[in-house]
């Protein structure tokens, strides 16, 4: 049944579209020639807008909705979920996590991608190094979690050390294993790591792009007036990449915001590592919290704009260069 389904909307999809494409050219060439032209713009546009309404603005309308809601979404609960985000430490906790995420891993990923895209560009092996970054990207945010979940694996002193980074440790040095994940201290730290591994490869990618894209005759210019290395990429380099390095700024920092799955499968938030949207799944699927789950996800919506507005200036920048 599914799969008819899903074959009935495969096929009754473009059969519909067609249909209204059809029926609306010929209304607008059944009037006058004015209504026509400003009609036809809507014939073309309405699908789309209409796709943008059932899977943007209603899903968001309806969040709204509910963030004034009780937990089952029956009775009007004012700003009750508000209130809990305004004074709930769980959730604070999250935030500056979030935080935590937004700059170490916006920072770190930039470096990362900077750092190999400019050295690449002057070695022999660069198609292998730009592999061995890039790599990552081929695999899920989760396989990469149970990869390094392995890695960071503890077990107490004196017991054989499965997870390759204690077992590194404790071959090399007479320092004692390591609880990546259950130590309060390390355990950011080491998730932030797995989401710079995970997202250096876009950076790379980006960068990589970019710096091929800067006109050489500039640096044979800079070469012919005496300018060392260092004078080149602060003068050139980084000024021409400049455009480059907001969109993946702003990128990272989108995927900092929205961190889960990582910290999901690693941690489950324990040991002061939550986010907000492992807060979200919690009271979503776990509480059945509706109300509350539509707040933090307004939460997230208003926490994300900055960063959204700033990319569609990044790119109206772009295009108007």
């Amino acid at each position: 049944m599914t799969l008819l389904l899903a074959f009935g909307c495969a096929l009754g999809a473009p059969v519909l579209l067609y249909a209204w494409l059809w029926c609306g050219e010929r209304l607008s060439r059944a009037l006058p020639r004015r209504a026509g032209r400003a009609a036809r713009p809507a014939v073309w546009l309405g699908p789309a807008v209409a796709l943008l309404g059932v899977y943007l603005l209603w899903p968001l309308l309806s969040t709204v909705f509910l963030s004034f809601r009780d937990a089952a979404g029956d009775r009007w609960a004012g700003l009750d979920n508000f209130r809990y985000l305004a004074g709930d430490p769980e959730v604070h906790d999250a935030l500056a996590n979030n935080a935590l995420w937004l700059v170490v891993l916006v920072t770190a990923c930039t470096a990362v991608g900077l750092v190999v895209a400019l050295l690449g560009d002057r070695v022999r092996y660069e198609a292998a190094a730009k592999a061995a970054v890039i790599a990552p990207l081929s695999i899920s945010f989760v396989s990469g979690a149970v990869i390094w979940r392995s890695m960071y694996d503890y077990a107490p002193p004196g017991l054989p050390q499965t997870g390759t980074l204690n077992a590194v440790l404790t071959a090399l040095t007479s320092a004692e294993p390591i609880a990546w994940l259950a130590d309060e201290r390390t355990g950011n730290p080491a998730l932030i790591t797995v989401g710079v591994w995970m997202t250096a490869g876009f950076a790379t990618v980006v960068l990589s792009a970019a710096v091929k894209g800067i006109p050489a005759e500039l640096h044979e210019a800079a070469r012919v007036d005496g300018a060392s290395w260092w004078q080149e990429l602060r003068h050139i380099t980084l000024p021409q990449l400049r455009p480059a390095l907001l969109v993946v700024s702003v990128m990272v920092a989108i995927a900092a915001l929205k961190a889960f799955d990582i910290v999901y499968v690693m941690t489950n938030g324990s040991y002061q590592t939550n986010v907000i949207a492992n807060v979200l799944y919690r009271q979503l699927f776990v509480n059945q919290d509706y109300g509350k789950a539509s707040a933090i996800a307004l939460l997230l919506v208003v926490l994300a704009a900055p960063v959204i507005a700033l990319n569609q200036r990044v790119q109206r920048a772009g295009e108007a260069r």
